[in-house]
C-alpha cells in the first residue's frame, strides 16, 4: 500500500494556487481539465518529494463547502519554519498558530483548510516576531 493524495475541494481555484502553490510553496505536478464533467483538477506537492499530493478539485458549477475544521489538517516538513512562516506573511496569510515553538504552526486555505507545519529535525531555538505571536483565530 502506497499513500496517494489528499483531495480537497476548493471554491476558487486561483485564490487556491496563490495560497498552496504560491505562497505554500508547492509545485503543480498534473492538472486535469474535464469540460464535459465540468471540473478541473490540479495536484500539488513539495518540491522534490512528489510521493505525497494533495489535489485541489475544483468544480466549475461550485457549491458551498463548509466543515472545513471537520477534515482535520494536512501536515507538511519545513526546512526552516520561520521563513516559511514570514513568506507565508509576505503573501497576506495570517499565521493561526504562530510556531512560538520553533517547530509547529498552523495557517489556514482560502477554503479554511488548516495546514500543519513542522519544523525539519527538530526544533529551532524560540525567536522573536515569532515567540510573542499571540494565536489568531482557531486552527
Amino acid at each position: 500500500m502506497k499513500y496517494l493524495h489528499t483531495m480537497v475541494r476548493v471554491s476558487d481555484l486561483d485564490a487556491s494556487l496563490k495560497f498552496y502553490r504560491d505562497a505554500l510553496g508547492l509545485e503543480v505536478v498534473n492538472q486535469i481539465v474535464q469540460a464535459q464533467g465540468r471540473f478541473t483538477l490540479v495536484y500539488l506537492a513539495a518540491p522534490g518529494d512528489h510521493q505525497a499530493q494533495i489535489e485541489l478539485t475544483y468544480n466549475w458549477d461550485t457549491e458551498p463547502y463548509t466543515g472545513g475544521r471537520n477534515f482535520g489538517h494536512v501536515a507538511f516538513e519545513v526546512d526552516d519554519i520561520y521563513a516559511t512562516c514570514q513568506r507565508l506573511i509576505d503573501h497576506g496569510v495570517s499565521i493561526s498558530r504562530p510556531p512560538r515553538d520553533g517547530w509547529m504552526a498552523f495557517v489556514r486555505s482560502p477554503d479554511n483548510i488548516s495546514i500543519e507545519l513542522l519544523q525539519r529535525a527538530g526544533r529551532l531555538a524560540p525567536a522573536e516576531p515569532w515567540l510573542s505571536m499571540p494565536n489568531s483565530g482557531v486552527w
